[in-house]
């Protein structure tokens, strides 16, 4: 069964295009093609990465974030209460105010008391700064080297300067040992960051950051297959140009180094909406969907790596309002505030402020304003007014 469904999945007219079949993209004196099965290579390379990922997290990241003053918040431990944690981890960590108020009773609680036990609890799960900061601290050291790595494989390639060039002879096109490594490495590394999905800082973007992982894969594992490796590598090496700024600016933004980090913000957004905005969707996408045709009609494989591109520019779109959004908070405050991607660490304060804030609210409604005084343009006033004025003429 698994044999016939591997026939079936892997026939030629799928994934390559019209009258080309896989006989045609076997190694032959001396030329080298790329092969689906190489790609198997990605999983212990992925784990290998995981491994010094950890190495360096633990003794490069943690001690330079100390360096430059990145320190953790230190956060109140609640109470041990069965009742609380029970319901904090099967109904939710946000109850509802009757929620609370049975819960209250249940525990002997008061409702304020209930309601600033799930809120240090809630804190209790936040990752601290110093594990934000060995995160992008690790991301900033690949993206920039595979950056780098990239540009120097690529630079005397006449794809990266023209995309046309994509499709020149495609697809017999030999596999270059370097290329072969650099997409490999990339193919691991986002295979590492998928098994750590789990364990990793959760923002605000979490499911779009998961589609984005499983899109990159797929996109790097078909293109592979299929020798659509010039495309893929400009793709790879578009993202990477803005990744890396993204990464330094989330480090400095954990340190006191503020005017730091606006600048890079700056620069970030700048470099992302270029590439992401601008060379995305006039170089690749175009070439894609209309140079890449040439004189051979569409198939399978172009409609489906069309889809997966289209589905990444999307993402760049609704990133790129988050973005938009930063930035004009910047314009208006004059600083770059946190990645609003973030989840916001609530204070201890925040319920009693919010207490107040309700009873001013309902002393502005009527609550204690006390007597309003009588209207002066009616009758009745009118004639006190003259009786007073009679009176005290005579």
């Amino acid at each position: 069964m698994l044999s016939s469904f591997n026939e079936w999945l892997w026939q030629h007219r799928f994934w390559l295009p019209p009258n080309v079949t896989w006989a045609e993209l076997e190694d032959q004196d001396g030329r080298v093609y790329p092969h689906p099965q190489d790609m198997l290579a990605a999983l212990p390379l992925a784990l290998v990465l995981l491994a010094m990922r950890l190495a360096f997290e633990r003794f490069i990241g943690l001690p330079l974030s100390r360096w430059l003053g990145v320190r953790d918040q230190t956060r109140r431990q609640v109470k041990p209460n069965a009742t609380l944690e029970k319901h904090f981890l099967t109904e939710g960590h946000r109850p509802k105010e009757p929620q609370l108020s049975l819960l209250a009773a249940r525990c002997g609680l008061t409702l304020r008391q209930t309601q600033r036990w799930f809120r240090r609890r809630r804190k209790q799960d936040q990752p601290q700064l110093t594990k934000k900061f060995c995160e992008a601290s690790w991301r900033f050291l690949f993206y920039l080297s595979s950056f780098v790595g990239g540009l120097s494989v690529l630079y005397h390639e006449s794809w990266l300067w023209a995309p046309v060039m994509c499709w020149e002879n495609y697809p017999n096109q030999t596999l270059k040992p370097s290329l072969y490594w650099w997409y490999l490495l990339e193919l691991a590394f986002y295979l590492s960051l998928l098994i750590r999905l789990p364990f990793d800082v959760k923002r605000k973007d979490f499911k779009e950051q998961v589609i984005h992982h499983f899109v990159v894969v797929i996109l790097m594992t078909f293109s592979y297959s299929a020798n659509l490796l010039r495309i893929g590598s400009l793709v790879l090496l578009l993202h990477d140009s803005a990744d890396y700024l993204l990464e330094a600016c989330k480090m400095v933004n954990y340190t006191q180094y503020q005017h730091v980090c606006d600048a890079l913000f700056l620069i970030f957004s700048l470099v992302f909406f270029y590439t992401r905005l601008v060379l995305f969707p006039t170089q690749i996408l175009y070439t894609t969907y209309y140079e890449s045709l040439g004189n051979r009609g569409p198939f399978f494989g172009y409609y489906f790596c069309n889809g997966l591109l289209m589905l990444l520019q999307l993402l760049h779109v609704f990133w790129s309002c988050l973005i938009l959004r930063m930035l004009c908070s910047f314009i208006k405050k004059g600083q770059m505030e946190k990645d609003i991607r973030s989840d916001v660490e609530e204070s201890d304060s925040s319920e009693e402020e919010a207490a107040g804030a309700q009873e001013t609210l309902q002393l502005k409604n009527g609550a204690a304003r006390g007597p309003r005084p009588a209207p002066t343009d009616g009758l009745r006033s009118r004639v006190a007014g003259r009786l007073t004025r009679h009176t005290t003429a005579t």
